[in-house]
Order: structure tokens, then sequence, then C-alpha cells
């Protein structure tokens, strides 16, 4: 049975509150949708090209409106109709430790989740995407990767959740306890993943000998970037939108550049896109916070939270998903305080990329194509970007590296 208590209303009025204005957001963001190409990017859009990336902002807005409505509606139904105590009750009926018991309640939603958000997925995936031309994606492909993502789910994520469900059960200051072994086991998969998980899902070769690689690793040099490995990965596989990514911990760093990126850039453009990440590390653009364990040890135990959720007595495994849903207000608040950071980490890394290249120019023509290839929105609302953008606005970008070129 539910208790409606202060705990109750919060949770609700929160979740309710933060798709409200997640509404707005969107909303706004659809009205701000300008017919006028910005002057600055009439080199690589065309008329036509420009009214398709406005397409693509207002399709994928309002199918994602759609699903995050789905989503909302679904979870208040099993919530408000007792699910998650009949569903504890269901787990611990079958008789086993409150660690294994705790692994099959998160097994159950996860799997229910990603069953209910499938035809959400594939419509996405090959509807959507395919329309406005980005998927490369086959039905094996697609499938093959669910596969693997519940293999890894499982294999990698049920034991953390394992330790972490032992330590609140059975040692004292086990938020301290659970945020060293978090931080070990992050550090853990900043080697694993490169050489491990990544190649599960994709082919990486080796950059070949030539002008680009030799351009790239001047560049490490030259930044004193601890490069250790260069390579092309095969995304082309699954979209033609393009990208470039880091891997790797301490003095081992590895780049990984989408083949479409290669393909789709010159050299002096690709080496100002990595010197913008190289200045991401050069500038140390790194957090990290262990308060989330601390507030979760005060509210592990805490019955009138899992009675809001139809949970008594409480139970540790219950316990880390309410709690996920009382911290949800402040987790929003912290992700755009965070967000607002990147964005002037952003701005700080390309200075970083025109000062060491000596150039905005490279940058500049490599962010304009970016926009381009995957049909970026161009004059988002201010709110939209206050509420969700980790990067900032192109123009803005454009603007800035253009005051440094003057």
């Amino acid at each position: 049975m539910i208790d409606y208590n202060f705990f109750f209303w919060i949770v609700l009025a929160a979740i309710i509150g933060i798709f409200l204005l997640d509404l707005v957001s969107e909303w706004l963001n659809l009205k701000a949708l300008k017919p006028e190409l910005p002057k600055a990017f009439s080199d690589v859009f065309d008329a036509q090209k420009y009214a398709k990336s406005q397409d693509y902002t207002r399709v994928t807005t309002r199918f994602g409106l759609i699903e995050s409505s789905f989503g909302l509606l679904l979870f208040l139904g099993f919530w408000l109709a007792g699910g998650f105590g009949w569903l504890n009750d269901i787990v611990t009926s079958w008789g086993h430790g409150s660690v294994v018991t705790g692994l099959l309640f998160f097994a159950v939603l996860y799997l229910a989740n990603e069953i209910l958000t499938l035809p959400f997925d594939l419509y996405d995936t090959f509807k959507i995407e395919a329309r406005f031309g980005f998927n490369k994606t086959t039905p094996a492909t697609f499938f093959s990767d669910k596969l693997k993502g519940l293999l890894l789910a499982a294999v990698i994520g049920g034991p953390v959740i394992a330790l972490l469900l032992w330590l609140f059960g059975s040692v004292d200051n086990a938020w301290l306890w659970s945020w060293a072994a978090v931080t070990a086991f992050s550090l853990l998969m900043a080697y694993l993943a490169p050489a491990v998980i990544l190649p599960l899902f994709n082919k990486f070769k080796p950059l070949e000998d030539g002008e680009l690689k030799d351009a790239i690793n001047a560049m490490a040099a030259k930044c004193e970037f601890p490069l250790t490995e260069l390579s092309i990965m095969d995304g082309s596989k699954r979209s033609s939108k393009s990208n470039a990514f880091f891997t790797g911990f301490g003095k081992n760093k590895k780049i990984a550049l989408y083949d479409t990126l290669v393909e789709n850039h010159t050299t002096p453009e690709l080496v100002g896109v990595l010197a913008h990440e190289i200045g991401h590390f050069k500038k140390r653009h790194i957090v990290q916070a262990s308060v989330l364990f601390f507030l979760l040890g005060l509210f592990i135990e805490s019955t009138p939270l899992s009675a809001a959720f139809g949970v008594t007595p409480p139970q540790t495994y219950c316990s880390f998903l309410f709690f996920a849903m009382l911290f949800k207000p402040i987790s929003k608040v912290l992700s755009v305080l965070m967000s607002i950071l990147s964005r002037k980490n952003e701005f700080e890394a390309d200075a970083y990329a025109a000062e060491v290249t000596g150039s905005a120019a490279p940058l500049v023509s490599a962010l304009k194509k970016l926009s381009a290839d995957n049909l970026a929105n161009l004059t988002p609302h201010p709110f939209y970007v206050f509420m969700h953008y980790s990067h900032p606005p192109m123009l803005e970008r454009l603007d800035a590296l253009q005051k440094i070129t003057k």
C-alpha cells in the first residue's frame, strides 16, 4: 500500500515538474526555428539542406516528446498501481539472499524497460534516421547490439550492483567504500573499454601512414599529449554521422576517428578538431564527486521514502531506485550547472585549438561541415540551450573563434 506522505508528493511534483520544463523548452526550441539560413553557414548549407535540417529537428523533437510522454505515463501507472511493492513481493518470494534478490529486482525492471522501449528504438533507427539518410544499421546489427548490451549489463553491471548492495547492507561507512569502489571501477574501465568492450561493437584499424597521421602525431607532440595509438573506427556501419573520441587513461591515450569523419574532412580540419579535444585534456576539464553516495547512505533505510513507493519494510535494492527518484530535482539542477560549465570549457578548448594550430580557420571549417553533415539545429532557443546543451550553439562558437582570429 502506497503511503501518500511528504516524500510521495515531493517525488511526484519533481517528476511532473521536470517533464513540464522539458516540454516548454522543446516547444520554445521549435518556435525558434527560422527559415532564413544564417550567413555564416551559406558555404555548407543550401536552401534544401537547411530546410531538411529544420525538418529533422521538428521530427526528432516530436518523436522524443511522444516517447518521453509514454515513459512518464508508464512509470506513474506502475508506481500508483503499487507495481514496486508487487515486484518486490515477487522477487522476495523466490527465497534468495538480499544481494541476489536485489539483482533480480533490477534485472526484471531493466528487461521490462528494454522490451517496452524497443518499438521506439526500432522506429527511430529504421524510420526517422533512415528517412534523413543517416541510418546504415541493418536489422542483424541492431539486434546484435541489443544482445551484446544485455550481456554486458549482466557481466559488468551485475557485479558492480552486487558489490554496492553488499556494502550498503553489511559495511559501516558504506557510502565511502562505495564511492571508492565505483572510482576504481571507472579507472579499470578506462583501460578495458578500448581493448575489450568497444571492439565488440565496432572494428578498429590503425591509421595508415601518411599526411594525416604525421599531422596528428606532430600536433600531439607539440601539445605534449601522450598519444599511443591512432585508429579508424567503422562508424559508417551504423550511421553516416561523424565523430571522434579519446580513450585510455594517464599516459596511455588513444584516438579513434570515425571513417565518415576522415572521408568528409581535410587534414587541417581534422587536426583542428583533435586539438580542441586535446584542449580539454590540457585544461583539465574533469569533475568528480562523492556526495551522491553520502546522501544515498542517509536515505538507504528510510521507511517513509520506501513507503511512498509501496515497499515496506525498506529494502536496500529498492532504496537505490527510490533515492534516484527523490534526487531527481537536485540531479536536474546539477545537470544544468554542469552544462553551463561544459559550455565554458568548450569555448576554452576552441581557443586552445586556435592557439596551438596557429589559426581558427580549420576548426571553423570543420565545425561548419559537422553541422551540415549532422543536420544540426543552427538556431536553438536560449532556454533549450540552458536546459540541455553541453556545447554552446554553433553560431556562438563560430563568433568566438572569429573574434580570436581578429
